[in-house]
């Protein structure tokens, strides 16, 4: 089996195209969330043509329009953002959960990258940490990923071969 370097951190996004679906239930978290996914898309090249934003109610709507962006042929990845923050009721573990299993299932289907930028925390200040406190800035991180596997997956279809080991 022959081996295979993963593309860097720092990919250039020119020419890719991202769909991004944000949550506006805790839109005070997911603003800041789609602000830093936007900034790192700019930073790395990509037109703001080739970045669509859909707004849904909440993350248990996350999948459904993945699906539907990721189906229509008009994007190369699709960075999904929500805040569930756990409350006093099991709300959180079937909303997160849910989520989280119905966006790894359009990335099966589809063949598609979605990526998994949906903050499940157990407070406030801890969500607050990840859009640029002390646990850096997860929607740059959701934007890179998303860069990351789109260079992934056409660097392996050029190969012709679907089993690659990254080192």
């Amino acid at each position: 089996m022959g081996e295979y370097a993963a593309p860097a951190a720092d990919v250039d996004g020119f020419g890719m195209r991202v769909a991004i679906v944000v949550s506006r239930f805790n839109e005070h978290i997911t603003g800041e969330l789609l602000e830093g996914t936007l900034r790192t898309l700019r930073a790395r090249n990509l037109a703001e043509e080739d970045v669509t934003v859909a707004w849904v109610p909440g993350a248990f709507e996350l999948p459904l329009v993945a699906k539907h962006l990721a189906s229509s042929g008009r994007c190369d990845s699709v960075v999904c953002l929500g805040a569930v923050i756990r409350g006093d009721t099991p709300h959180f573990d079937y909303v997160a959960g849910e989520a989280a299993r119905g966006l790894q299932d359009v990335a099966l289907a589809t063949g598609v990258p979605i990526v998994f930028g949906v903050l499940t925390t157990d407070t406030l200040q801890q969500a607050l940490d990840r859009i640029g406190g002390s646990e850096g800035h997860k929607g740059e991180e959701a934007a890179s990923t998303a860069l990351e596997m789109i260079e992934l997956l056409r660097r392996l279809a050029k190969l012709g071969n679907p089993i690659a080991s990254a080192d």
